[in-house]
């Protein structure tokens, strides 16, 4: 049995209204809508405001080599690696990483 298991992304959403106008934005052509300076600077201070949190810091033990793994995916992926380590853990337990289910062999 491989001790690597594979994961999928998988999307949640709320409800069916989320969903419909998740995909609907989907389409949507951004480079049409004109900004400025002042909406900008709004729209950060929103942005900051919405998503500041209490975190926690926490701290683990690893391998050599899986950070290393880590770190070379996360390269890839264009993230620092704690920021792609905090990314999987929370779409993990929020269930947007699920396992993919292997067939048994024949």
């Amino acid at each position: 049995m491989p001790l690597i298991t594979k994961f999928v992304l998988k999307t949640v959403f709320k409800d069916r209204r989320f969903k419909y106008l998740m995909e609907s934005l989907n389409g949507l052509d951004l480079s049409k809508i004109k900004t400025d300076e002042e909406n900008s600077k709004l729209l950060q201070k929103s942005a900051k405001a919405f998503v500041k949190k209490e975190e926690t810091k926490m701290n683990i033990r690893i391998s050599s080599h899986e950070l290393e793994k880590i770190k070379e995916i996360a390269e890839k992926e264009g993230l620092k690696y704690q920021t792609f380590i905090k990314s999987v853990l929370h779409k993990y337990i929020t269930g947007q990483l699920v396992e993919e289910k292997h067939k048994p062999a024949s």
